[in-house]
């Protein structure tokens, strides 16, 4: 027969053991809780340095926190190296410059739909001087306007960096037959605000997208040398990363952010961003749902 003392540490064992499992079952469900708000509470935004340096997305992603609690992380690169981190699954979600590109990352199954957001225009800056004397040979004409530019040997600074800006000016030089090499050709392997300074500093010509170039202007001695034509147009797509690709990957917070980036209201932010600095708005919404 068992003594009264045995009873009651027997008692006391089985109360401190259901305890411990209630304890660790709370303690799971804590870190499952946990766990579940980090991942909702962040995503990473690979996009494009122009986003970043005309300062719209400085202008419109607090709107995007304060609705949804999401922070954004903006990580600022080449369309070419964003494209890159969402086949490796380091980005939940993309916004970036280079259509035909972009198409192709979906069709190979990296990213789950593209979306139209906005678009703007490439223009060509130089010196004030305009060594080429292209806004009376050129000024509409950009394929042209690199043809004198290479014939003559007149300093041109490339981002080089596989970024969309950087996929259209080769594609202009292809469209002369032209390999653009030798001194006069200065490659940066940098993103278009730095570029800009290479270019002011050396008195160059390089390719830029309006609204970074508009967003530096007063520190710039460059002006528009060649805008206007239609292969100058410049169009800006949003891409939700294939979530199959690893599990950290924040599927739920990317569609959030698309469905905000996409919406009447976010695209009203978009078309203002500018008007009130430049007189005018740097970013043209155009999205389609």
């Amino acid at each position: 027969m068992m003594s009264k003392k045995s009873v009651f540490l027997k008692v006391g064992l089985v109360m401190m053991l259901v305890a411990s499992m209630f304890s660790g079952c709370a303690n799971k469900d804590e870190e499952s809780q946990l766990n579940k708000d980090q991942k909702s509470g962040s995503i990473i935004l690979s996009t494009t340095t122009s986003t970043e340096n005309s300062g719209l997305l400085d202008a419109i992603l607090p709107d995007f926190t304060e609705k949804t609690g999401i922070d954004v992380k903006v990580v600022a690169v080449g369309t070419g190296k964003a494209l890159t981190m969402g086949r490796d699954g380091e980005a939940d979600v993309l916004l970036v410059h280079a259509k035909s590109s972009e198409e192709e990352f979906v069709t190979e199954g990296h990213g789950i739909e593209r979306f139209d957001v906005m678009y703007n225009d490439f223009v060509l800056v130089g010196s004030k001087d305009d060594k080429a004397n292209l806004k009376e040979l050129s000024p509409d004409d950009i394929v042209k306007a690199l043809s004198i530019i290479k014939e003559d040997k007149h300093k041109f600074i490339t981002r080089g960096d596989d970024s969309g800006t950087h996929k259209k000016e080769l594609s202009f030089w292809k469209s002369n037959n032209i390999t653009p090499e030798g001194d006069w050709y200065v490659s940066t392997g940098q993103g278009m605000g730095a570029t800009l300074n290479v270019a002011n500093e050396q008195l160059g010509y390089t390719l830029t997208d309006r609204a970074t170039y508009l967003s530096m202007k007063e520190n710039l001695d460059l002006e528009i040398i060649v805008e206007g034509d239609e292969n100058l147009f410049n169009q800006y797509g949003v891409i939700q990363v294939n979530p199959d690709k690893n599990e950290k990957i924040n599927a739920d917070s990317a569609k959030q952010f698309i469905d905000w980036i996409l919406s009447e209201e976010t695209q009203k932010l978009i078309g203002e961003f500018g008007v009130e600095k430049f007189g005018q708005n740097l970013f043209n919404p155009n999205a389609k749902k």
